[in-house]
């Protein structure tokens, strides 16, 4: 008979590896525990948290800032913003206020990227794209491992380490979508820049043709006046009237 303190049948106190379904509950349960632990942070924590070596990285991802599950409804989403905002309102942090605003700053950052239903769609495309790149690289080894005979199970079977490697992928993934946001910018930028030179060059060329053209006009009764005056000056000299070549004395011997 079973003691009384023993685990109820099927359970995995014996050491049976647990199966997949209750492999994702340890992870859920993990990540729950995770928030709750996190969302109790104190003021100063949470603007550490925001403001911490590398969290211009990390910060990429609202769900991240404002620590709420991706698929999280937006009602829920909204009053954690809230709560956040008001924990690391500089008005709250009088002390730190410059920090404070940074990570006010933050928060307001990522409510108004996940308040938007086109945004917030795409930073849960990221998200799952992230999840899908860790399950196919983990499929991919477990196929290698069992064609080379060897066990196959590998580091991401530990919910944490699932976790931690969906995490990475997902910083990864808005840190390239941000890359490719400046890089775009950059190129608008330039373009702008392209077009407001020939713009101005456009503009300049125009201006020297209509001063090109205002002092021609301005100089054409010089030029008629000129050159009646030349036609002048050459009727005098060509009727002038004709005057017989001097008379030269023949020499005597």
């Amino acid at each position: 008979m079973a003691s009384p303190n023993s685990g109820p049948v099927g359970s995995n106190s014996g050491g049976v590896a647990p199966e997949p379904d209750q492999k994702f509950d340890v992870f859920y349960k993990d990540l729950k525990e995770t928030e709750k632990r996190d969302s109790v942070l104190t003021s100063k924590q949470q603007i550490d948290r925001l403001l911490r070596p590398g969290a211009s990285y990390a910060n990429l991802n609202p769900f991240e800032v404002l620590q709420v599950d991706p698929r999280t409804p937006i009602e829920d989403i909204k009053k954690k913003f809230r709560r956040m905002s008001i924990l690391v309102h500089p008005d709250k942090n009088q002390e730190d206020s410059e920090r404070a605003q940074k990570a006010f700053d933050e928060v307001t950052k990522a409510w108004r990227c996940l308040e938007n239903e086109s945004t917030r769609q795409k930073c849960l495309d990221i998200v799952e794209e992230a999840e899908a790149v860790v399950a196919k690289r983990i499929e991919e080894r477990k196929k290698q491992l069992k064609k080379e005979g060897k066990d196959s199970r590998v580091d991401e079977d530990d919910p944490e380490k699932l976790k931690r490697a969906v995490y990475v992928q997902t910083m990864k993934l808005f840190a390239d979508m941000e890359r490719k946001r400046r890089q775009q910018e950059v190129r608008d930028q330039e373009e702008r820049k392209r077009k407001r030179d020939q713009e101005i060059a456009e503009e300049e060329q125009k201006k020297a043709e209509k001063e090109w053209q205002k002092n021609f006009e301005e100089s054409r009764v010089d030029r008629v006046n000129s050159w009646k005056d030349f036609q002048k000056g050459k009727s005098a000299k060509k009727f002038k009237g004709f005057k017989p070549p001097k008379h030269k004395a023949e020499a005597r011997d």
